[in-house]
């Protein structure tokens, strides 16, 4: 998996307790190490992470490791952004895009 730096990953183990119980909101890229986009995403995730670390926890889940939850959610293309809430998802993107164009995007749900 590509990971971007500052940024966990999970796992079908452990999403419940990473992302569903998490106290604030979750962004989780739902990723793959064939997935071209998602290396373009890698800075742009660890950037936001950074930028965002007091409002906003950012992880990944490799969608070929972990099919239980990938299937949970519908996830059909890579990469797939999820925002979580509460243990509900939020928001969904799915595709590359800038920092500037991401951070736009979660605003509303931050």
């Amino acid at each position: 998996m590509i990971k971007a730096a500052g940024v966990d990953e999970v796992t079908d183990a452990d999403f419940a307790d990473e992302v569903l119980a998490a106290e604030g909101p979750v962004l989780v890229e739902f990723t793959a190490d064939w997935c071209p986009p998602c290396r373009q995403l890698a800075p742009v995730l660890s950037a936001v992470a950074e930028q965002e670390r007091d409002r906003l926890r950012v992880v990944q889940i490799d969608v070929d490791a972990n099919p239980v939850t990938t299937a949970a959610y519908g996830v059909l293309s890579m990469p797939t952004l999820m925002v979580f809430r509460g243990g509900e998802p939020v928001r969904s993107m799915v595709g590359a895009r800038s920092q500037r164009r991401l951070t736009q995007e979660l605003d509303d749900v931050l």
